[in-house]
């Protein structure tokens, strides 16, 4: 599960897309300035913004962050759907999100604790802008992408379906069984969750990534509301019965809404970085299937879709920085190496179950997943360098 945020709606929104490093804009962040650099200073009780106008086209984000907690930063449309995000930024350390917008009205925000509403700032980007030239070789990589997002979505309905007819007909042994296979496609296309809409909180929100204003009985949905009631409560009520139906509506939305996702070069990079920074933060400690404990079938399936966008980009990537693929080839190697320590057997997708991996085992897993999320960081920057 992604952090639970607003996600872009549909194709049709303002293409944006964020890397790490600079394009257009390297010479004016050299000297600190120019107008398409916006420095923000992020705070425990404040978020303030260099400029509040700038010409629309390339920008950059030179973030430092002075307050004592982590926080992350946000470039938001009105409307509080993502443009695009850095999460992570430690205290007195500084970053740089470069992005391409169009004209427009936008909101800056810092998220201290990376959690609520942040402090925001209102900003307007002006002029017509343009989007950015790139090699056709990554039109070539979206599109191949966005058919392999595709076939994972079909490849799952038929599973999430088998694993909702159980719980219908409240046979936990077949549900329990059917729950982590259910998963695996989804768990592939997460580096580009955002683009699929709100499918990600419907889905594949967590109890504690309710709002506080959010009824667990009402309000969650999903498939980890049912997977409580199978592990946690040990059975399965009306309730869970009526979920199962919803879980299949709204997984059949999603496999609807590939086909006009907004997707990108960048936000295939970004969003595998930011997937891996999610597994070595939250989903390594065992939080994301507290009660199945089938946390390893999830970075398995993590890693293969964050690799699935690598293996697609490379080819534009090794032309530009041929020592950052030679570094991602031998570490994306390595992270597969490791999880399949804990295959029960090579060729399935039966992993040992999470409760009984210990502290040093989840420490080197922690360890890998964080190695390959180094240099995944840079992916993006080598996409678009020219």
């Amino acid at each position: 599960m992604r952090a639970v945020r607003v996600t872009l709606a549909s194709a049709t929104a303002v293409a944006l897309a964020a890397v790490v490093a600079g394009c257009t804009e390297k010479s004016d962040a050299k000297s600190g300035g120019g107008d398409h650099v916006i420095k923000v200073t992020a705070a425990d009780d404040s978020c303030e913004v260099s400029k509040k106008e700038f010409p629309a086209g390339h920008i950059q984000l030179d973030v430092e962050n002075k307050g004592s907690k982590v926080t992350e930063v946000y470039v938001l449309y009105p409307d509080d759907r993502i443009v695009t995000e850095r999460e992570n930024i430690g205290p007195g350390t500084s970053q740089k999100v470069t992005a391409e917008v169009k004209a427009g009205s936008y909101q800056i925000a810092c998220k201290p604790g990376m959690k609520g509403e942040g402090y925001r700032q209102q900003v307007k980007a002006t002029g017509g802008g343009s989007a950015a030239e790139r090699d056709p070789k990554l039109d070539e990589a979206v599109a191949a992408y966005r058919k392999y997002a595709q076939q994972q979505a079909d490849e799952t309905l038929p599973l999430a379906k088998k694993f909702a007819e159980a719980v219908k007909a409240g046979d936990l042994e077949a549900a329990k069984k059917a729950y982590a296979p259910s998963r695996i496609g989804w768990e592939r296309t997460e580096p580009v969750a955002e683009s699929f809409g709100d499918i990600d909180p419907k889905v594949d929100l967590r109890e504690d990534g309710l709002k506080s204003d959010q009824d667990p009985e009402k309000d969650w949905t999903g498939w980890h509301r049912i997977e409580r009631s199978l592990w946690k409560d040990k059975k399965l009520t009306d309730r869970d019965k009526e979920l199962a139906d919803v879980l299949i509506k709204d997984l059949e939305d999603w496999q609807d809404k590939v086909n006009e996702a907004e997707i990108t070069p960048t936000s295939m990079a970004n969003g595998a970085k930011e997937l891996l920074d999610e597994v070595a933060t939250g989903k390594v400690t065992g939080e994301e299937e507290r009660y199945s404990h089938t946390d390893l079938v999830d970075f398995k399936a993590n890693v293969e879709g964050a690799e699935k966008s690598y293996e697609l980009l490379k080819p534009v990537a090794a032309k530009n920085d041929p020592k950052l693929t030679a570094e991602l080839d031998k570490q994306f190697a390595a992270l597969d190496k490791l999880l399949d320590q804990y295959r029960e057997d090579k060729d399935s997708y039966d992993f040992t179950s999470y409760d009984k991996v210990g502290k040093d085992q989840r420490k080197e897993l922690s360890d890998g997943v964080n190695a390959l999320a180094e240099p995944l960081s840079k992916l993006a920057a080598a996409v678009v360098t020219k």
